[in-house]
């Protein structure tokens, strides 16, 4: 059977790509080819691709197997060990725009057929690691004056689009939710190990951030969902839209419902700095893993720097952070009708990696 559209998912292996992979392989008209440096489990009927995208000469190599692409979903992303000081460091915006520019490069030289790119910004772009923002951010604000990687990628398909019968959208998520091992920004798999250690410590579930914020939060099934809209209506031709799961969240509020997803208790609020105290856990970590059979990696395999981004998004050392929230009504209001209830998506994220041997019960 003849697929109608061609989808070519970067970053395949990542908390967004993953799930991007899972939708549209699932839809009956999309034939899905991923691309990732490393081998990823991916559903029946998936073409992978192993390709290093700073290596232009390797994806001009791969356009031997792409030059029927219809569509990219671009979520590949290189970051630095030093995750929120890699936010700012040049070095790292440079290799971000240079492997969106040589694929880029190849597609626009070989896959002659393309329609449409969808490519990923967030929070940043409204300068919340910078400043606090207005709330609720939206898509209409000027550009907020600062350094950002993600300019460069905009700027690069502006001035490669031209005229070219290809069209691109941007979405915006905020604290993506979903599972990829290894993945640098993996809030669900950080609460899942720091859960896992403190059950086998006999400790209650205390959360280890700071002060009270309403925050929100983006489903990655959600943003794949958005990514699909946007790829098929034309009121989506080179718009950006915030992709957010509908609702607001406050940790501490849902604190109590995650502990319960492991059988444990919600103990008083107990800071810690996950980043610097958790890997003296390692050896715990391993005796869950060896008690509970998991196909969990080492702790540092599996984590990443997600422990940095969990500590940033639970506000770690601040009393009064401030609120954070996008604005998700431009996207509504061009048609999508998507949502997800978070504490919902936060469960069930829990529960994958779990069935998938990732967590204990």
């Amino acid at each position: 059977m003849v697929k109608k559209h061609r989808i070519l998912i970067a970053g395949a292996g990542g908390v967004v790509g993953a799930a991007a992979v899972a939708h549209f392989a699932a839809l009956p008209d999309w034939q899905v080819v991923a691309l990732s440096r490393r081998p990823v489990a991916l559903p029946d009927g998936v073409r992978h691709i192993s390709v290093d995208l700073t290596d232009a000469a390797a994806c001009r190599q791969a356009m031997q197997q792409l030059g029927d692409t219809t569509h990219l979903l671009y979520a590949a992303l290189y970051e630095k060990p030093e995750l929120v000081a890699g936010w700012r460091d040049p070095e790292q915006m440079a290799i971000n725009e240079a492997m969106l520019r040589n694929l880029m490069d190849a597609l626009q030289t070989g896959a002659k057929g393309l329609r449409h790119v969808t490519i990923l910004q967030g929070t940043k772009a409204y300068g919340g690691h910078v400043e606090p923002c207005s709330v609720p951010c939206k898509e209409r604000w000027p550009r907020h004056q600062h350094d950002n990687f993600y300019w460069l990628q905009e700027d690069l398909l502006r001035q490669r689009q031209g005229d070219s019968a290809w069209t691109f959208s941007i979405l915006r998520p905020q604290l993506v939710l979903g599972y990829a091992v290894s993945s640098p920004m993996n809030i669900i798999a950080a609460i899942g190990v720091y859960a896992a250690v403190m059950r086998e410590m006999g400790r209650p579930l205390s959360f280890p951030g700071g002060g009270r914020y309403i925050n929100a939060a983006s489903d990655s099934r959600l943003i794949a969902q958005a990514a699909e809209f946007t790829a098929t209506h034309e009121i989506a031709a080179n718009e950006t839209y915030n992709v957010i799961n509908g609702d607001m969240l406050v940790w501490q509020d849902i604190w109590k419902s995650i502990a319960a997803c492991f059988g444990m208790e919600a103990g008083e609020p107990a800071p810690m700095h996950l980043t610097s105290e958790m890997p003296g856990y390692q050896e715990i970590w391993a005796r869950i893993v060896d008690k509970h059979g998991l196909k969990a990696p080492s702790m540092q395999a599996l984590i990443g720097s997600s422990w940095q981004f969990t500590d940033r998004a639970f506000a770690y050392g601040i009393a009064n952070p401030p609120d954070s929230v996008l604005s998700g009504i431009k996207l509504r209001q061009h048609g999508f009708a998507g949502c997800i209830d978070t504490e919902e998506s936060v469960h069930y994220w829990l529960d994958r990696m779990q069935a998938q041997k990732l967590l204990p019960r």
